[in-house]
């Protein structure tokens, strides 16, 4: 296995390894997912964690409260079904905040997409009409709706 050359860093206020652990158990069944090392810093706690979801590596900095996650970057998911985009929805936002179009932010305060693998497709139909229609019922939602997106798509 290669190792992946860039990975994302996020930036914790001290509670990187509970992150880490959190978002490995909302992906354990969507591919290599794990807490792959810890490295202490100075006084023994976590102060980087490497971590693994669906097969992409990322680290945990406990940086301090210095900087804070906010929507300039978001991680999208992208999901085959309804009923994995409303676990994974379920989960994310679950002492977190939902936002518009598929957006939520998790307890932690990172920006989440959540995603139906359908809709690139459905905004890039030839016809302008049917893509104009899906985009106008994207931006009325909050957890996307695979169905409904079908639906605007198919509407005369």
């Amino acid at each position: 296995m290669t190792q992946q050359k860039i990975k994302p860093c996020l930036w914790f206020d001290g509670n990187a390894e509970e992150a880490a652990e959190f978002y490995v158990s909302v992906f354990k069944d969507r591919g290599d997912s794990a807490v792959a090392g810890v490295t202490p810093g100075p006084n023994g706690a976590a102060l980087v964690v490497a971590f693994r979801l669906a097969g992409v590596e990322f680290l945990a900095l406990n940086g301090g409260p210095q900087f804070r996650f906010n929507e300039a970057v978001s991680l999208s998911v992208d999901c085959r079904s309804q009923e994995e985009l409303d676990e994974l929805w379920e989960k994310l936002s679950a002492g977190g905040s939902p936002g518009q179009c598929g957006w939520l932010k998790d307890r932690y305060g990172l920006s989440w997409q959540i995603v139906p693998a359908v809709l690139p497709k459905l905004l890039a139909d030839a016809d302008p009409g049917r893509a104009q229609r899906v985009l106008g019922a994207l931006m009325g939602m909050t957890k996307l709706d695979i169905r409904a997106l079908e639906a605007a798509a198919d509407a005369a």
